[in-house]
């Protein structure tokens, strides 16, 4: 097979001095042997020192700003291998290391990943290219790191040539978890779509929806703002601002772009909450210059950068807001301390980066422990002698705590465990094999045994899922001030599985609490009874709060919409909370218009049982024996005291008994009562007509009992069909928007219209004879009065017709009532209240021979009308005057008159005998 041969070449080590490199070991920022390499990438200088804008010559520029916070997990690392040879996890077998430093700059860590690509125990540092790597053994076995993802995903393009496996313990871009693009890759943190999740969780708990974000321009800056978004958008949450920051320090752009950023902040006075993705250093400059322009803000922290101490040492910096932030799950932490503590005993030799700290260390031997850290920043920015104090070991003791200060737990577990995942992969692939001969495996076997890797640490069980990726879930930190000191303070955990957030204590939830009260919104809270209204604005976070309308309601603060209530049930005022149940009413018998009424029929029932013992007890008198007849008169207060009476039934809460009662029982009453009226007017006609023609139709008409059961029975008939086919019943009306009312539901309006009208027209039969009666004795003249209460009857149900029509609520059976008592006392006071009046104060009248007189002087008074009638027309047609001479001189139409009165008397006398012979006796009659 014809093999391409590339050499690696020489690269500049950017530790402590502008040296060159003069082998390729000196590229390795720290190493040790072992039966099985394991490489790792740490960025342990922020930056690349450059002149010039953009590189002109293809080498790698000396690295400033010793990073100690990365320096602490290359430790990590360092340590993890150490526990592990020291344990009985490896019988046998020494785990090595080469550790590079990658500057934060892609093409150094790609110039450390062709350096692991390269042969193993080759003379020449060669890397061959090969069509199939299957037998091929490079110079390491698996590689941690890098931290950042922008390296990362670099770096994992080239291992994957080989299938080489590379553990992450900080890169967490969620396409690294995509296994086409990434095949080799694994990491011991969980993806940015957990945290961005998380985050957007916390900023919807906290009731915050309008905010801003800050990310770098990178995949990673990148990819995390998108998902952001997304989930942001999915919590009902936006964002007002996005600002990208250059992703290097090495970009001569980066403080013009922090600058206007800072300025995007101020401009948004609204945005209280910032979203930071960003790198450490980006942070460091951002609040340096923040705080001079006094911004105080919350702060939402990425795993980056929310532990750093770096950051929260910065002076003053409790002045830049609350910073809440997610990190990584902490392990036990007690043997690392251990090792920090014994660190001046550890070896230095291969390990330049141990040693250029305690160069650092030494120049800064004289400055307090809060200035250490920027003093090592600004003496590793430029070119200090490589050279260790003699003193070294009391320089490491003193600064004990230091070191312990800048640790942060989460990220060293996450350490820990790739360190781990790797060592019990090889323990696995090491039991069938003699793993202390560096030819027994290639690194993509070493890859398979790591993907189905399962262990325990401290209790607790992990693997790698079928992204790559090992979920162990974020702690939630809150920067917090405790005695003058700035301290990064646990308050909560997330479960990914679940999306809650566990708190364990009351003083957490506390600080939960103090978060929601900083608002942080683009438009004012809609209360309670409120919905949002969006404006022309594109976000839906900026809206109007209008006021929800009647029959509508909102239980919550800034809801999209007012809930509907129930209609037919409930019922709700303008700007509700709730729902209130709507009042069923009815005209209830304790409502002051029923009490009304109910006192009008009992004073009408009243007056009826009056009326019926004045008749009785005055039976034998001529005005009540001229009433009709003393059964017609019961009969006919007897159904004004049903009439009365039937008012009852249109009070109270409707039922289906009364609802079907009380029409027909009132509809059959009246009836009777118009009957009986009816008969009274035919009799009186009949008694005093003078007209032949209209004697003989009268007589044939006139049967009162077959009219009474003719005309009532066929009101029955009427009111059965109607209970038969459509009978009333209770119905609860819902359409008024307070309150339900309980009515009676008349089953069919045409039945209900047939039965009144069936009575106007009895009514109006009765007004035309009782009309045509209405010129007879004063005194006896019953035509007149009946005449009179036709009148009210038909003035009152012409006037309740619209009235019933647009009348609504519970008084609409208090209209019919109200009819029914002015169209019964009508009547009632039409007919018996003025033979009460003479029976009670016209007694002299009350006689029979007043009565006789009366007859006689109205019988006299009508023939002489009609005889002179008759004279005048036989003068018209002759137009002569005959004088008969037996007269005595007389006119012959003045005897005429006199047949005519003597037959006009006997026609009296003949008609009125039978009515008046219980009234005179029969001599007197005969006499008259």
């Amino acid at each position: 097979m014809a093999l391409l041969i590339i050499p690696i070449t020489c690269f500049v080590i950017p530790l402590a001095t502008s040296q060159t490199c003069q082998t390729p070991d000196d590229f390795v920022a720290a190493t040790s042997p072992g039966h099985v390499i394991i490489g790792g990438l740490f960025a342990i200088h922020e930056k690349m020192l450059s002149s010039e804008d953009y590189p002109r010559r293809p080498e790698i520029q000396k690295c400033v700003g010793f990073e100690i916070s990365i320096f602490l997990q290359t430790l990590a690392m360092i340590h993890s291998i150490e526990m592990i040879n020291n344990s009985t996890l490896l019988s046998g077998i020494k785990l090595g290391y080469e550790i590079y430093d990658t500057c934060t700059e892609v093409t150094v860590a790609m110039a450390a990943a062709l350096r692991f690509l390269s042969k193993f125990n080759s003379s020449g540092e060669i890397m061959e290219f090969k069509c199939d790597y299957s037998s091929y053994m490079p110079r390491v076995k698996a590689v941690i790191g890098a931290g950042y993802s922008e390296i990362t995903m670099a770096v994992s393009r080239m291992l994957n040539l080989q299938l080489m496996p590379q553990v992450s313990y900080e890169s967490t871009a969620e396409i690294l978890s995509d296994k086409i693009r990434f095949p080799s890759f694994l990491r011991t943190v969980p993806s940015d779509f957990y945290q961005t999740k998380a985050m957007a969780h916390l900023i919807e708990k906290s009731g915050w929806n309008w905010i801003g974000i800050i990310a770098t321009d990178d995949d990673y800056g990148q990819m995390a703002l998108n998902t952001f978004a997304v989930q942001t958008t999915a919590n009902n949450v936006c964002i007002a601002f996005k600002e990208v920051l250059p992703a290097f320090l090495s970009d001569n752009t980066i403080e013009v772009r922090i600058n206007e950023t800072l300025e995007k902040i101020i401009a948004e006075a609204q945005v209280n909450v910032i979203v930071v993705f960003l790198r450490q250093f980006h942070v460091f400059n951002l609040f340096s210059k923040a705080l001079e322009r006094n911004i105080n803000k919350i702060w939402i922290a990425s795993d980056n950068w929310s532990t750093a101490t770096k950051i929260t040492t910065i002076p003053n910096v409790k002045r830049i807001g609350k910073v809440v932030g997610f990190t990584f799950r902490r392990g036990n932490m007690s043997s690392f301390h251990s090792f920090l503590q014994n660190l001046h005993i550890f070896p230095s030799d291969n390990n330049k980066v141990l040693n250029e700290y305690a160069t650092l260390l030494s120049a800064c031997a004289y400055v307090k422990d809060s200035d250490l850290s920027q003093c090592i920043s600004n003496h590793s920015q430029g070119t200090l002698a490589y050279k260790v104090d003699k003193d070294l070991e009391r320089n490491f003791s003193l600064r004990n705590d230091f070191l312990w200060d800048y640790t942060e737990p989460g990220l060293v577990h996450s350490i820990q465990l790739a360190v781990l995942s790797l060592g019990y992969a090889i323990r696995d692939l090491c039991q069938a094999r003699d793993c202390q001969n560096p030819n027994a495996f290639q690194p993509w076997e070493l890859l398979d045994a790591l993907k189905n890797v399962t262990f325990t640490d401290e209790g607790n069980s992990f693997h790698f899922d079928a992204h790559g990726d090992m979920n162990t879930g974020y702690d939630v930190v809150l920067w917090k001030e405790i005695d003058g000191h700035l301290t990064i303070t646990k308050i909560a955990q997330y479960d990914l599985k679940n999306d809650v957030f566990v708190i364990t204590d009351q003083e957490t939830k506390n600080e939960f609490r103090n978060l929601k009260k900083i608002q942080s919104k683009c438009s004012k809270e809609c209360s309670p009874g409120q919905m949002k209204k969006t404006t022309r604005s594109q976000h839906i976070c900026c809206y109007e709060c209008v006021n929800c309308p009647e029959n509508h309601y909102s239980n919550q603060t800034d809801m999209d919409h007012c809930l509907l209530c129930n209609n037919k049930t409930q019922w709700a005022p303008v700007r509700s909370t709730a729902c209130f149940e709507k009042e069923v009413e009815y005209l209830s018998w304790n409502d002051s218009l029923a009490i009304l009424l109910l006192a009008l029929s009992l004073l009408g029932i009243m007056f009826v049982l009056a009326i019926g013992i004045i008749f009785t007890r005055n039976l034998n008198t001529p005005v009540v024996k001229s009433s009709g007849g003393l059964l017609v008169c019961y009969v006919i207060l007897l159904c004004h005291f049903l009439n009365f009476a039937s008012t009852g039934f249109f009070i109270g809460e409707p039922q289906d008994f009364t609802c079907k009662t009380r029409q027909t029982f009132f509809g059959v009453s009246f009836t009777l009562c118009i009957s009986c009226i009816l008969v009274k007017s035919l009799k009186i006609l009949l008694a005093f007509s003078f007209d032949p023609k209209l004697q003989n139709f009268l007589k044939c008409l006139y049967k009162p009992i077959p009219i009474i059961f003719t005309c009532t029975g066929i009101q029955v008939a009427i009111c059965t069909i109607w209970l038969i086919f459509a009978a009333p019943a209770v119905e609860e009306n819902v359409s008024l928007p307070r309150v339900i009312i309980l009515e009676c539901e008349e089953g069919s309006i045409l039945a209900f219209g047939i039965m009144l009208g069936y009575i106007a027209i009895l009514a109006f039969i009765c007004f035309v004879f009782a009309f045509k009666g209405r010129k007879l004795p004063e005194n006896y003249n019953e035509a007149k009065f009946i005449t009179f209460g036709m009148l009210i009857y038909f003035i009152a149900w012409i006037t309740f017709v619209p009235v019933y029509a647009t009348t609504f609520g519970k008084y609409l059976p208090a209209v019919e009532i109200i009819v029914i008592l002015i169209s019964n006392y009508g009547i009632l006071c039409c007919t018996f209240f003025p033979k009460c009046y003479v029976i009670l104060y016209k007694q002299e009248t009350n006689t029979k021979s007043a009565f006789l007189k009366m007859i006689y002087s109205y019988s006299s008074h009508s023939a002489s009308s009609l005889a002179m009638s008759h004279v005048s027309l036989d003068s018209s047609s002759s137009n002569i005057t005959a004088t008969n001479p037996s007269s005595g001189g007389r006119p012959a139409a003045w005897h005429e008159s006199r047949d005519i009165q003597a037959q006009a008397f006997a026609h009296i006398r003949r008609e009125n005998a039978a009515s008046m012979s219980k009234t005179l006796p029969r001599k007197r009659i005969s006499s008259i």
